[in-house]
């Protein structure tokens, strides 16, 4: 009798290296390189992940294993609002933070940007910033966000239902209950933005050299970009 396996979730590749990015530009690329030793070695002896905080047991030169953190700032009231705003204008973002994922349009407001948006802590006596243990606490939280990219989340203090309740509350509904479909709203005019020729926004020796193809001579070639730019003209016309 065959057995099935029970399927997993898909785990969404790229979140941990994307953590290590923005944290390496804060901190010396060799302490996090010791600590991701140290997760090798086997000398996490585990972590608990919570909003703001990593805090973990690191077992170092001493007998008893050293208590380390790594701190994330929690987003502000204002920046949870730039959260809410991207996952209400963007399709398909809270399904897909309700299925466990992070897409990559919340990136640029979750993940940290610098120094002030870090800390660490240890009771080694270790100076650095971070020490190795506390290194090792970020190697490990990498490797998590690969498998629960989730935590991201938890880590900058947001959770589903403030998502949720946040994108409920910001929701725009029609003024006429009765108007579902908005057929009876004003609508502003569409703007109409100046026309600029295409070959205005091109690399002018790239272009040039594209149209030394069809037109050798230098009369040929001033031609071809006087009909370019008029062709264009007429396109956005």
């Amino acid at each position: 009798m065959s057995s099935r396996a029970v399927p997993r979730r898909a785990a969404t590749p790229g979140w941990g290296r994307s953590l290590l990015a923005a944290i390496e530009r804060s901190v010396e690329v060799a302490r996090l390189a010791r600590g991701r030793s140290h997760v090798r070695a086997g000398q996490v002896l585990g972590t608990r992940i919570a909003p703001g905080l990593v805090i973990g047991e690191v077992q170092g030169s001493q007998n008893e294993p050293f208590t380390a953190t790594v701190t994330v700032r929690r987003l502000d009231a204002a920046e949870l609002g730039e959260v809410v705003d991207r996952v209400r204008g963007t399709p398909g973002v809270l399904a897909s933070v309700a299925a466990g994922t992070v897409p990559a349009e919340l990136g640029e407001l979750l993940l940290p940007t610098g120094s002030g948006d870090l800390d660490f802590g240890c009771t080694c006596p270790d100076q650095g910033w971070p020490c190795r243990h506390a290194a090792a606490l970020v190697a490990v939280t990498a490797e998590r966000l690969d498998t629960d990219p989730t935590l991201l989340l938890t880590l900058r203090g947001v959770d589903l239902d403030t998502l949720i309740h946040g994108v409920d509350d910001r929701s725009d509904g029609p003024e006429d209950p009765g108007d579902w479909f908005g057929d009876a709203t004003d609508l502003p005019a569409l703007p109409r933005p100046p026309i600029a020729p295409a070959p205005q926004e091109l690399n002018p020796v790239h272009l040039h050299a594209a149209l030394r193809a069809t037109a050798p001579g230098d009369h040929d070639l001033a031609r071809a970009a006087r009909d370019l730019d008029d062709l264009y003209s007429a396109l956005g016309g």
